[in-house]
């Protein structure tokens, strides 16, 4: 069984800055992508950013140039650092572990439990 551990979530100021981690154990294939998602109250889930298993990667136009994401394949784990902060990116990040097909195209794959962000003065 899968599992993913998130942290790093937590409450911030506009302009400052936050690094989410996420932990993968379990029977992991080397052969994934992973990825963060972000979801606000009665919104759907949106990815933020993705890094394929070659290493290319994927930004939601919303975070382009403030956050960027990173693997640790050694220790099954992905990073988003995520910088400049605004109180839109307030929302529960979520892990993803598993295929995207196109970025927008992905398997059902395997979720963390979701980290809170809060970006406030």
């Amino acid at each position: 069984q899968v599992q993913l551990v998130e942290s790093g979530g937590g409450l911030v100021q506009p302009g400052g800055s936050l690094r989410l981690s996420c932990a993968a154990s379990g029977i992991i294939s080397s052969d994934n992508d992973m990825g963060w998602y972000r979801q606000t109250p009665g919104k759907q889930r949106v990815l933020v950013a993705a890094i394929a298993r070659t290493a290319g990667t994927y930004y939601g136009d919303f975070v382009k140039g403030r956050f960027t994401i990173s693997r640790d394949n050694a220790k099954n784990t992905v990073y988003l650092q995520m910088n400049s902060l605004k109180p839109e990116d307030t929302a529960v990040y979520y892990c993803y572990l598993g295929r995207f097909v196109t970025w927008s195209v992905r398997s059902a794959g395997y979720w963390g439990q979701g980290t809170q962000v809060n970006v406030s003065l």
